[in-house]
């Protein structure tokens, strides 16, 4: 882009706060770059390209009817909207390319209702305040990030997977789980559409580049008092397999199965003392009538629980081990070591432990094995992996991606920032439909969805 058409858009972006003074409008500097980013920089490779790119001005709606105001606006001057939540997603998703307005969603976070086991709120509610307002009704959400205290309802929904809880429901994307979204399209009269189960999703993980999402209804769980406990193993192949046969346990109820290798136990210094030196640790989240199998199993792979916290433990403490899990597991390395990155990966369900086994054999102590168990979309169980990788160089990076790639396993790329190339390319073409049905003018974060701009060349 110009300069001479940045600084248009930076002027226009500008004049909307004068038309609407009653806005909560954010014009100071470092706020606006402070909302410019998100965890973009656990890759060494997004931190560079993103580097410097951020927004001309940011404004924080608190109902429908600003939200409007401001689209309306932004689609009469032609002015970038990049829609954001908290802020806890990892791929530059909330970075704005080519300026132009943040269209902060944090403010617009009211829960609507609870109607037996389906729930409703406006988008920019915490998944935390959300799952406290569905257990007044005896359910909770079925999936849980590991940022569940700050990630909001949207940001989930426009950029993130899943998470605790996907052993169960699989990841968001499984169907049942998102039942329906209220959206805004982005023109001079912006239009309000209801989208109902599979046209719903065509808004998930697209990075808020084809809708404005206003509300989200979801299917919800029973609630659980859920035990917190860690096991740990000598031996890399028992903790593996015991977390893979826990996994499946059908009769056992469980809402997290998290495995970490060594030394990945060791970044978590503030659970040192329930992690013995070289261990391998599985985290769990169990029902406590499952417990008594738990323990058996655990014994029988030659393990022992070191850490067990009642729910009502976890409530007091407020500690929970949801967040060592997930992309916590890579957030809680970097503490420690900054020079650490990590990817994302997908096994093969048949044979997710042939294929673990043979890169631990392969890439063992380069790459450090964390893995989640889970159900895909499809509702099998699998193992999704989240390595954290001794980062050296990109080409390098690149090359051990490449080797995963070869042993059958998919690689979603957290090291882009293209739609597109996350996905490897699969993108349903619907995607490229919804994005000129609600965003026909190109403003939703430009320059993240490959197939549009192809398209306008």
């Amino acid at each position: 882009m110009t300069r001479l058409k940045m600084n248009t858009i930076e002027t226009t972006a500008t004049h909307l706060a004068e038309e609407l003074p009653d806005l909560d409008w954010i014009t100071d500097a470092a706020r606006i770059e402070r909302l410019s980013q998100d965890f973009s920089w656990f890759s060494p490779v997004l931190k560079r390209q993103l580097e410097g790119k951020r927004g001309d001005i940011a404004v924080r709606p608190r109902t429908e009817e600003e939200i409007r105001q401001v689209v309306a606006g932004c689609a009469r001057t032609g002015t970038p909207i990049t829609v954001r939540g908290s802020g806890t997603g990892n791929y530059g998703q909330c970075t704005p390319l080519q300026g132009g307005l943040i269209l902060d969603m944090s403010g617009y976070n009211s829960f609507c209702w609870v109607k037996g086991a389906v729930g409703r709120a406006q988008a920019g509610i915490r998944l935390a305040q959300f799952d406290v307002q569905a257990k007044l009704a005896g359910h909770e959400l079925r999936w849980m990030p590991s940022t569940f205290r700050s990630a909001t309802l949207g940001g989930l929904f426009g950029g993130g997977f899943g998470g605790v809880g996907s052993i169960n429901y699989g990841p968001v994307a499984a169907p049942g789980n998102v039942l329906g979204v209220r959206v805004m399209s982005v023109e001079p009269e912006p239009k309000i559409t209801e989208l109902r189960g599979p046209a719903a999703m065509q808004l998930h993980h697209t990075y808020g580049t084809n809708g404005i999402v206003l509300e989200l209804e979801v299917a919800l769980a029973p609630t659980v008092p859920w035990m917190e406990c860690i096991a740990v193993f000598d031996l890399f192949d028992n903790a593996l397999e015991f977390a893979h046969r826990f996994s499946r346990a059908t009769g056992l109820v469980k809402k997290e199965v998290c495995f970490l290798a060594a030394p990945i136990p060791e970044y978590f210094t503030v659970l040192a003392e329930f992690l013995p030196a070289g261990c391998h640790a599985v985290l769990i989240l169990v029902a406590p009538e499952s417990e008594d199998g738990l323990l058996d199993m655990v014994s029988a792979h030659e393990g022992r629980i070191s850490y067990r916290k009642t729910a009502e433990e976890v409530r007091t403490s407020n500690r929970t081990l949801i967040e060592f899990t997930w992309n916590h597991t890579t957030l809680n390395a970097l503490k420690v070591d900054k020079s650490l990155t990590y990817i994302q990966s997908g096994f093969t369900p048949s044979r997710n432990l042939e294929q673990v086994k043979a890169l631990e054999k392969a890439l063992g102590g380069e790459v450090l094995m964390h893995l989640e168990f889970l159900r895909n979309k499809e509702g099998e169980f699998n193992c999704s992996g989240l390595q954290i990788i001794r980062y050296t160089t990109e080409q390098r990076l690149n090359e051990i991606m490449a080797i995963y790639r070869e042993h059958g396993v998919q690689i979603n790329n957290p090291h882009v920032y293209v739609v597109e190339d996350g996905k490897q390319n699969s993108l349903d073409p619907q995607v490229l439909a919804f994005k000129q049905r609600f965003d026909p003018m190109g403003l939703l974060n430009p320059g993240k969805l490959r197939v549009w701009d192809q398209l306008k060349k």
